[in-house]
């Protein structure tokens, strides 16, 4: 266990859940400590994992308000989101089946996460996910592009990603964002049947099937198509720090 997240072994499936109230907005702390955690359970044995957030925001992605307090500090800038996009290697490279229990909302960063896991079970009801980038005035990177679009297609991501739009749990389930619904106090629990299903197949056609399958999430997420030198000199434009402004001006509201 580690600080910022909790991890609950049952039998071979281990559940991390996130904890940093309230919305788990992912700062260099969380992300390190879910890293971690991810490290810890496959050395502990799991065959499986749950990736939980919650209640009623799965992740609210990175924490602009802290991001914005380092100022100038490139290198404090720069490592806040290196650390986030090794978060996101660790999951989409994690040696075991990895699920999503998206249980509330999951915008950006949030979303990022799912992604990069191989099964997403998502909240019924009134919450939203989905990469709403551009309406804060960031450009998701080449990379994390492409893990929308490999699982709802290029011509519906790029509709998603330029407007920022985010979706509903129903509209994510019938364009393939999610993969199933169910009660927001049953998505861990469901979570945990995927997997538990999954366990039961033969290990090692079923894992080097998945290798073969997830080859091009891991290829999306290396250094050379996240470009964070470029996206970090995007960050200080004067139409970044304008929308990033509005965003933290609207949650103090």
């Amino acid at each position: 266990m580690t600080s910022l997240v909790q991890r609950t072994a049952h039998g071979f499936v281990h559940v991390l859940q996130m904890a940093r109230p309230p919305v788990n907005a992912l700062n260099p702390a969380l992300c390190v400590d879910l890293s971690t955690a991810i490290e810890q359970a496959i050395a502990d044995g799991a065959r499986g994992l749950v990736l939980a957030g919650g209640p009623k925001v799965f992740s609210a992605g990175l924490d602009v308000p802290y991001l914005l307090s380092l100022g100038g500090d490139r290198a404090a800038l720069t490592n806040a989101w290196t650390q986030f996009f090794d978060c996101a290697r660790a999951l989409a490279q994690a040696p075991v089946p990895v699920v999503a229990a998206i249980g509330g909302h999951a915008p950006a960063g949030g979303c990022v996460l799912g992604l990069c896991c191989d099964y997403r079970v998502m909240a019924s009801g009134p919450y939203r996910i989905g990469l709403n980038e551009t309406r804060v005035g960031l450009a998701a990177p080449e990379g994390i592009q492409h893990l929308l679009r490999r699982v709802v297609g290029a011509h519906r991501a790029a509709r998603l990603l330029i407007t920022g739009e985010l979706v509903d749990a129903e509209q994510a389930l019938a364009i393939g964002l999610v993969d199933e619904l169910t009660d927001i106090d049953m998505v861990s629990t469901r979570a945990r049947v995927w997997l538990d299903d999954l366990l039961t197949l033969p290990p090692q056609p079923m894992l080097q099937t998945r290798a073969i399958s997830n080859a091009d999430l891991i290829d999306a997420l290396q250094p050379g198509r996240i470009q964070l030198d470029r996206f970090i000199d995007a960050w200080f434009s004067a139409d970044t720090q304008a929308g990033l402004q509005a965003l933290v001006a609207s949650l103090g509201k």
